[in-house]
């Protein structure tokens, strides 16, 4: 099923090279570090990020969200789907085959 920018159920996302995640105790939270960038990464947003290792789907990761925070799966994939798609036009995450 394809979705928004190129994001698609069966790409598997990754991070860019350069960025990492990464617990940054001055914030006591954690934070997406790019180059000149640091993105604060809590709760879901980081729940999303941790998966982004290019071995999951996006379906494998929405799938794993939904189950945790047990919510209907299509409020949980458009939520996703939109903060890879905004972190894809960032060149944050990378999304391959």
């Amino acid at each position: 099923m394809a979705v928004e920018r190129g994001t698609q159920d069966d790409s598997h996302p990754r991070l860019a090279p350069g960025v990492r995640l990464h617990f940054d105790k001055a914030r006591d939270g954690w934070v997406l570090l790019a180059p000149e960038r640091v993105i604060e990464a809590e709760g879901p947003a980081h729940e999303i990020l941790r998966r982004c290792d290019g071995k999951r789907s996006v379906a494998d990761i929405v799938d794993e969200l939904a189950t945790l925070y047990v919510e209907d799966r299509a409020v949980i994939e458009g939520d996703v789907v939109a903060m890879l798609a905004e972190l894809v036009a960032k060149r944050l995450i990378l999304n391959g085959p």
